[in-house]
């Protein structure tokens, strides 16, 4: 079963991580994924877009996938389908991440399974943006 972690534990990530890799990132600003990075980009995080669609969003080259990110990535935000998690939740595996969060209604057993046996937190159904406002605004 999907467990998220305490509140505490929430606030201690978002203080303690600076960049973001949003997976799905649009580079339409109409889109909930692009408004809620760039609410997280005005609040101090480096947001590094995942899209093979966009060159670009909110000013940062995009990147085709996960894999190709080379810079440290302390959460990994995902705007994908939940049928699409367990894929995300293979390649951030094999990434040094702190979490991979899951945006609201985004859920899926395998891909919690896949990410409890590694390191990090797991992050399903909750919006970042509200998480932040709430446990960790300034």
């Amino acid at each position: 079963m999907v467990t998220n972690p305490d509140q505490e534990q929430i606030r201690n990530l978002l203080q303690e991580s600076k960049t973001i890799a949003v997976v799905g990132l649009s580079d339409k600003p109409h889109r909930t994924s692009y408004q809620v990075s760039e609410a997280m980009q005005r609040a101090g995080y480096k947001i590094i877009p995942v899209n093979p669609t966009i060159e670009n969003s909110l000013g940062e080259k995009a990147y085709q996938q996960l894999s190709d990110v080379e810079e440290p990535i302390d959460i990994v935000n995902v705007f994908r389908r939940s049928e699409f998690l367990p894929g995300i939740a293979k390649d951030a595996a094999q990434m040094d991440i702190k979490a991979l969060w899951a945006q609201q209604g985004v859920i899926h057993q395998e891909a919690y399974e896949i990410l409890e046996d590694h390191h990090g937190m797991v992050i399903m159904d909750m919006c970042i943006k509200v998480a932040h406002s709430i446990l960790a605004g300034k």
